[in-house]
């Protein structure tokens, strides 16, 4: 028997169905640790290196002889201001090396299990400037080149602005290395890397009803 009580429960589910809402969920578990680069905590409006081999946050630097740039989002230059694409600080791969130097993470993965990578690239369009008009981040997933994004966005805007990037991988073992290294020519001083997240599409979310 259906009571008054479950009887307007199911309208009400009824009801938030036709609107195309969903009951809220818990968020799938991001594998990456330190995707925002929220840590270690950069000079507010500066910036700190970090040299190849060197460790910070979960994260090592990796690539060409050369270093990366942990900035804060309050960090100006040259007229641009250069925003987070979420959180408070994000990391420019050019560092002041401008070399093919950039990050990598080794994460516990399942093999066989397909993940679901996600990033934000950033970018300044400065034509004739020192920051260029494209940011290349070239992606490697156990040292092989995997996907290479490319954000051209911003003209006529005097901020760094993000374009997000998402890509599926499939672990071949228990642990798998998420490497992302600078694409960007030696004569570009920005290319920004934020809000990287590594989930198994087991667990994404559902989409919502239509």
């Amino acid at each position: 028997m259906v009571t008054i009580p479950q009887v307007k429960l199911l309208h009400a589910c009824i009801v938030a169905a036709n609107l195309g809402l969903l009951v809220p969920h818990v968020h799938a578990a991001n594998l990456i640790k330190n995707g925002s680069f929220e840590k270690p905590v950069a000079p507010s409006g500066s910036y700190e290196l970090f040299a190849e081999s060197q460790k910070f946050g979960g994260w090592t630097v990796v690539g060409a002889s050369g270093n990366v740039t942990l900035v804060s989002g309050t960090f100006t230059q040259n007229g641009f201001t250069f925003p987070a694409a979420g959180g408070i600080q994000w990391l420019d791969l050019t560092g002041n090396s401008n070399t093919a130097t950039g990050v990598q993470q080794v994460v516990a993965t399942t093999p066989g299990t397909a993940y679901t990578l996600t990033f934000y690239v950033g970018n300044v369009y400065d034509p004739g400037g020192i920051f260029g008009v494209t940011s290349t981040v070239n992606v490697y997933v156990n040292n092989a080149l995997v996907f290479t994004a490319t954000n051209s966005r911003g003209a006529g805007q005097t901020k760094e602005v993000w374009q997000k990037f998402t890509t599926t991988i499939t672990a071949s073992s228990a642990q798998t290395t998420i490497g992302f290294l600078n694409g960007d020519p030696g004569s570009d001083t920005c290319n920004g890397l934020d809000l990287v997240s590594l989930v198994a599409q087991a667990d994404e979310p559902p989409e919502e009803i239509q």
